[in-house]
């Protein structure tokens, strides 16, 4: 038998296997007990969230003829077993992206007027119908609002708003959601189980993130890495290598060494990124695309989740990288990459045109536009807080006898002095140097006693920390701040639970009410 992807093997065939929906398959359940089933549904979300699952589900429910007593489908009667198959007369699928002409919809207008050969409906299921023609919905309209009783369309889009008004008020709307990462991970795990494959919790919660919300792309993710490493251990590393993905956080770090003008530390990461095998135009469009979230989330204080198109995880980093980059800092920095992104898809050289975009943020003074001019003064401010570097003396004499003090040991630190860290947090990021905030920027400070465990999430900034300069610079930083000798660990997060089953919530141990990091830092530093 010809192997089967693992999105199409373990396509749900009853309702409680559809995962992530759960409002959706209850009210579709009830209404199917309840004999008060519509004559018309619009499926609307983003890929991979089940709509044509669900459709087909709601098309075996409506016509089985052994229905369970929850309004699952039996899977075993004939009626079932054709729908599976796809043999079935009554349940129609239709491609609009191909289909999508008046002529198409007039044969389903002249179709519908011939009740089912068995069972009881007969389930017209229109895929990506936003692709329809204006005409074409025209067509529909009639049909949609009055057809037979033994009817019932299910019109599923990924766009709905390019569904017209006509449409939308004669269907029931239902919003598949982006499923969460743990959703995904439980889902993959669950069949892994099943095909007997070995594969590490943390590569399931990669692939889950860069699925970014979409089952099916997860699982197509997962079917791409066993292939590659087929009977081996699927493990965090191997899935980084086959998917050669440049995670969210590498823009991160990309966008944190463009704001502190480190050419060196920018252009590195452009080679990693070169090295994973990344195409540079793509690697354009998707950090512009990344600017344009950012800009999104810090000019508006409500929910963007649906705005700016990505899981709740991600947008969770988004708002925590706004925070350190102004509104017109980030448009100018979306002109310049929009502009590079046109001129570098027919160039031979797009390497070169990136790092010079890449020197050309990071310039300012290169440019004479109001947003450029704006960037100057913000660096010349930040400058000057943090204190501007005397000229060397020239043409002295005697130099001044070089007094040598000893340091004087700290006190260790008490447990009250620890848990002061976590309320220091944001003071102790600023005063590290632009590699090792990166690195424990997203990381977990904990208190147990009187030590303090900085818990990571990921592997490559545990790494980056736990060599010897950049811990020495951590303990001086949180020494300097706290004022005594700070004792402290660092861990990775355990991969088969979640961080707040093992530590408590850090939002009990920080107030940020009335926090302002960046002002009281450049206070202190006056």
């Amino acid at each position: 038998m010809a192997y089967q992807a693992l999105y199409r093997k373990f396509r749900p065939d009853r309702f409680e296997d559809v995962k992530g929906q759960d409002g959706i398959v209850t009210t579709l359940k009830n209404q199917i007990l309840a004999e008060r089933i519509g004559h018309a549904y619009l499926f609307c979300g983003t890929r991979g969230t089940g709509k044509t699952t669900v459709a087909k589900l709601f098309a075996k429910a409506v016509n089985c003829e052994n229905r369970k007593e929850d309004g699952s489908p039996c899977g075993e009667c004939p009626t079932c077993r054709a729908i599976a198959a796809g043999t079935s007369m009554n349940v129609i699928e239709i491609d609009a992206a191909s289909n999508n002409g008046v002529d198409n919809i007039r044969e389903i207008r002249d179709e519908v007027a011939y009740s089912p050969t068995e069972g009881r409906f007969k389930v017209y299921i229109i895929d990506e119908v936003h692709m329809l023609s204006i005409g074409a919905f025209n067509a529909l309209l009639k049909t949609l609002e009055e057809p037979p009783s033994y009817v019932i369309f299910i019109l599923a889009t990924t766009e709905v708003n390019k569904i017209p008004i006509t449409i939308l008020s004669r269907c029931q709307r239902y919003d598949f959601h982006r499923m969460t990462i743990d959703t995904m991970v439980d889902r993959m795990r669950e069949l892994a189980d099943q095909e007997n494959m070995q594969v590490e919790d943390k590569a399931l919660r990669f692939v889950a993130k860069c699925a970014d919300g979409s089952m099916r792309d997860a699982l197509s993710l997962l079917d791409q890495c066993m292939a590659f490493y087929f009977g081996q251990e699927l493990t965090y590393d191997k899935a980084l290598e086959v998917l050669g993905a440049v995670d969210t956080s590498v823009y991160g770090r990309f966008l944190d060494q463009i704001m502190d003008g480190n050419v060196t530390g920018a252009i590195g990461i452009l080679e990693e990124v070169i090295m994973q095998g990344r195409e540079l135009t793509a690697f354009v469009s998707d950090f512009t695309w990344y600017l344009r979230n950012l800009l999104l989330v810090s000019t508006s204080d409500e929910n963007m989740e649906d705005v700016v198109d990505v899981s709740s995880e991600n947008l969770a980093r988004l708002k925590e990288e706004a925070k350190l980059i102004d509104a017109d800092t980030l448009m100018r920095f979306i002109r310049i990459f929009s502009e590079l992104s046109n001129n570098i898809r027919y160039s031979t050289q797009k390497r070169v045109l990136t790092e010079i975009a890449i020197i050309k943020l990071m310039k300012p003074e290169m440019e004479t536009d109001l947003s450029s001019m704006k960037q100057r003064i913000a660096k010349l401010e930040k400058e000057i807080a943090n204190g501007v570097k005397a000229a060397p003396v020239q043409n002295v004499q005697a130099a001044a006898p070089v007094v040598h003090k000893e340091k004087v040991p700290l006190p260790p630190a008490l447990p009250e002095d620890v848990e002061a860290v976590t309320g220091n947090w944001g003071k102790i990021l600023k005063k590290l140097d632009q590699l090792c905030r990166s690195a424990v920027k997203f990381a977990h400070p904990t208190v147990k006693g009187d030590e303090l465990i900085i818990v990571f999430e990921d592997a490559m900034n545990y790494a980056i920390i736990s060599e010897k300069p950049n811990t020495e610079q951590l303990q001086t930083v949180i020494n300097e701040i706290i004022g005594k000798e700070v004792r402290f660990r660092l861990e990775m997060q355990k991969a088969d639970s979640p961080f707040d089953e093992d530590y408590p919530d850090l939002k009990s141990l920080i107030n940020f009410d009335g926090i302002d990091i960046e002002t009281e830092v450049q206070q202190e530093d006056f």
